[in-house]
């Protein structure tokens, strides 16, 4: 008997949506396990060409957790093309006045590359404070593991 491998199909695909707080939680751990949610890894149907993920809206960016002092020392980098047009931010910077760019350059890391990548991207929404804007859509809160 031969097994046959089950493909999802985009028209079958049921999608949640999910509310993560990310008060006190290590960045690396929360953006990974979020990353996982948007892909579908953690659905039994996930297909590596098609987006089986779930919408996620995190909120309270502004109270994540770095550990050890990665708050001075960690550093992000934008370049504008030009020379001498290379910006240099630190953790705290970008936490005190940009903490939904922080995670969203966390995750945009951890997901594919590509067409499909865009795609999975736009199902995270991140939020600064405890508020959103998604109540109509009735999300579950999702408990992660650390």
């Amino acid at each position: 008997m031969q097994r046959q491998t089950t493909i999802a199909k985009t028209e079958e695909i049921q999608r949640k949506w999910y509310v993560i707080d990310a008060t006190d939680k290590p960045l690396g751990r929360l953006c990974s396990q979020i990353a996982q949610v948007l892909i579908g890894k953690n659905k039994p149907i996930w297909t590596p060409n098609v987006d089986c993920g779930d919408y996620v809206i995190v909120i309270n960016a502004e109270k994540v957790g770095l550990s050890g002092d990665k708050l001075h020392t960690k550093k992000y980098y934008n370049v504008s093309m030009y020379p001498g047009g290379l910006r240099t931010r630190t953790a705290e910077v970008m936490i005190n006045k940009y903490p939904t760019e922080m995670i969203e350059r966390c995750v945009h890391g951890m997901c594919p590359k590509g067409r499909l990548g865009r795609q999975i991207e736009k199902k995270l929404f991140v939020y600064a404070g405890a508020d959103h804007k998604h109540e109509a859509q009735k999300p579950e809160v999702l408990e992660l593991k650390f």
